[in-house]
């Protein structure tokens, strides 16, 4: 995203600093100043002339970027659905391509949820049904860890080699979480039966399951079909990876889904409109002849050079950015409501939300922005929005290009120092005294608020670049910085926990062609109040087929990303058949499904052991017997932790 982000903001840089820039600065009979001490006014687009000719450099600088996005775009899609697709087929064991989720099971009297899972699926799958594996409620393990955390302070410290299950802040330096003591493993085990386990899950049971095909292409066939005559029961979809999979949300009810989606929508929307109260706020302080009038003690400060360029240009983008910080949490629970049941799926729903959010707030509001009556007003009426941003984007120039510089020049270098983790860091070890360095505080990269942000910077970048092209070498600084700061974090800070497979970049794409469309359709404006026929019946073209490439990629590369390829599918089946990898398979999928393993697997692996001479030969199996039996004591129950992974 952000190499194309350079490419494209280099060739815009060129074009309209070269071209653009002096028609603007010579646009009117003028007597100019030096350059330094010009108004940023006389460098935007406002400074033309109506019925000027040189606004067809303008017009001529905008096919020229139009060309190059849509060029770059192409090239960049097609580059990334190669990527992913090879990402596919050259990954290491998957077992998320032979596993399904299956949500709203019907419960049946007198049988659990996993006999009506294995029932269905043997009755109606019998030839590529393997096994299964239930999920279960959290509530009797959450109780067993408050407990666990009022015994820490008794616990006799002891320096041992073991997994800590949990972080405890309540205890002294040496005793800072409880851990499985290594020299009495076989103790634990014994005391926990098979008998007694099967008990408890089964009474704990969600209607939801993981089953498990004999090959990729049957997994995603049973996703691909209604299960039943009844679309809310027997709900099936390709699993989550298991590090990325999110479990609190899966024993969340299918029939709930829609009514949390509408709710959550409701709730989003509000908040939308309840942060227009300090935009509106933070806009009035860029407009200083209304400050003063409202402000009328004021008058006298604001008359001083520094105070006013402090108050209208610096302050209002660093209030905006601070109230900005609130966002990301808040669409982050949202999405958690919602039930989304990958972490993956979490992360890009939260990014979709903080998108649309600054979009708005941060572009169209303080574009828009006077008072909420007088942003009301203009979008009363449709066919004056064009006119209006036309208006106020010249206007609003100096308000983006300081934005630029506190919210992404400032942003990257908190990014380096990692300020929040340290100070979190700092607050454990000093103050909690928490000496050990947990998993917990291993963290991955924030998609879900950095995404938002380049692609905004994209927006301004595009719907400027014509209007107001002095933005562009601050743009660009910025992203070449940004490149240079997340590939060091990418590489050598953040810990990789899943794999996204490229799903960001339809956001992307279909973002950036809508910040050329919204460019095209303003600049049709500003031909119009500019009283330039010709450069906007030019234009009008320029729009189409925009929408025309935006279709043809969305035919051409969409579907790769929402969809497997079967194709790709069989052959890696094929390859695994011939080279005996089936059985190595079989045999992995229930141990990377466990919820949270007692003593790191210790359990899953006992269990497996027990039933391995059950499982000699996976071809003659007879689907959901043995395997569906070891399910049972395979599976245990989940505290909502994430375990982390680190990919080499």
């Amino acid at each position: 995203m952000l190499i194309f982000s350079i490419r494209i903001f280099s060739i815009a840089a060129i074009i309209c600093v070269l071209l653009v820039l002096p028609m603007n600065y010579y646009g009117k009979e003028m007597q100019h100043k030096r350059i330094p001490a010009e108004s940023l006014d006389v460098f935007t687009i406002g400074n033309v002339k109506e019925g000027s000719r040189w606004l067809w450099a303008h017009c001529l600088a905008l096919y020229v970027i139009s060309f190059g996005a849509c060029v770059l775009l192409y090239f960049e899609y097609k580059s990334i659905t190669e990527m992913r697709l090879a990402h596919v087929i050259k990954s290491p064991l998957n077992p998320s391509h032979f596993t399904i989720l299956v949500r709203s099971i019907p419960w049946s009297p007198g049988e659990s949820y996993s006999d009506s899972v294995k029932k269905f699926f043997t009755n109606y799958y019998p030839s590529s049904y393997l096994s299964h594996q239930m999920v279960y409620q959290r509530g009797i393990i959450q109780k067993l860890m408050v407990d666990a955390e009022k015994m820490c302070k008794m616990i006799i410290p002891v320096h041992i080699d073991g997994r800590s299950l949990r972080p405890c802040c309540l205890c002294a330096r040496n005793t800072t979480s409880f851990k499985m003591l290594s020299s009495e493993p076989e103790s634990v085990k014994d005391s926990v039966s098979y008998a007694d386990l099967d008990i408890a899950t089964r009474e704990n049971e969600c209607s939801a399951a993981f089953v498990f095909f004999k090959t990729r292409y049957a997994a995603v066939v049973a996703t691909q079909m209604l299960q039943s005559s009844n679309p809310m029961l027997w709900v099936t979809e390709l699993a989550p990876e298991p590090h990325d999979v999110f479990w609190s949300n899966l024993s969340i009810p299918y029939r709930q889904l829609w009514l949390r989606k509408i709710a959550i929508l409701l709730a989003a929307i509000v908040f939308m409109f309840l942060f227009l109260i300090p935009v509106t706020f933070v806009q009035g302080l860029t407009q200083l002849d209304k400050l003063s009038k409202t402000f009328p003690f004021l008058r006298g400060l604001l008359k001083k050079d520094f105070m006013s360029h402090v108050v209208t240009g610096y302050l209002p983008s660093v209030i905006l950015m601070l109230f900005l910080y609130t966002v990301p949490p808040m669409m982050m629970l949202f999405s958690s409501v919602e039930g989304h049941v990958s972490r993956s799926g979490r992360k890009r729903s939260a990014g979709l939300k903080i998108l649309y959010f600054t979009i708005w707030n941060v572009f169209f509001v303080n574009v828009l922005s006077g008072s909420i009556i007088s942003q009301l007003n203009v979008f009363s009426s449709v066919r004056d929005i064009p006119m209006e941003l036309a208006k106020a984007i010249p206007i609003q120039a100096s308000f983006f290009m300081t934005y630029v510089l506190t919210s992404g020049w400032a942003s990257l270098a908190c990014e380096v120092m990692q300020l929040f983790p340290l100070s979190i860091n700092m607050f454990k070890k000093f103050i909690l005294r928490n000496q050990e360095d947990s998993s917990d505080d291993l963290i991955s990269f924030p998609y879900h608020t950095e995404v938002p942000r380049v692609l905004l910077f994209g927006l301004i970048g595009f719907t400027c670049s014509i209007m107001a092209p002095l933005i562009l070498p601050f743009l660009l600084i910025h992203f070449f910085m940004a490149y240079l700061v997340y590939r060091n974090q990418i590489l050598n800070v953040y810990i990789p926990k899943y794999e996204g497979g490229g799903h960001f970049w339809p956001i992307f794409h279909n973002t950036t062609i809508f910040s050329l469309v919204l460019t095209q359709i303003i600049a049709i404006g500003v031909f119009g109040i500019k009283e330039s026929p010709i450069a906007s019946s030019f234009t009008f073209p320029l729009v189409i087929c925009t929408l025309l490439f935006n279709e043809y990629c969305r035919q051409r590369f969409s579907p790769v990303f929402q969809k497997d390829v079967v194709e790709v599918l069989m052959d890696m089946d094929r390859r695994d058949e011939q080279s005996g990898r089936m059985s190595e398979i079989y045999q992995q999928l229930h141990s990377a499904y466990c919820q949270i393993p007692i003593t790191s697997h210790e359990f899953c692996e006992s269990a497996q052991e027990r039933h391995r001479n059950k499982i000699q030969d996976p071809q003659g199996i007879n689907p959901g017997t043995e395997l569906s039996e070891a399910s049972e004591t395979w599976a245990v129950v989940n505290f909502g932790k994430e375990s982390p992974t680190t990919k080499n």
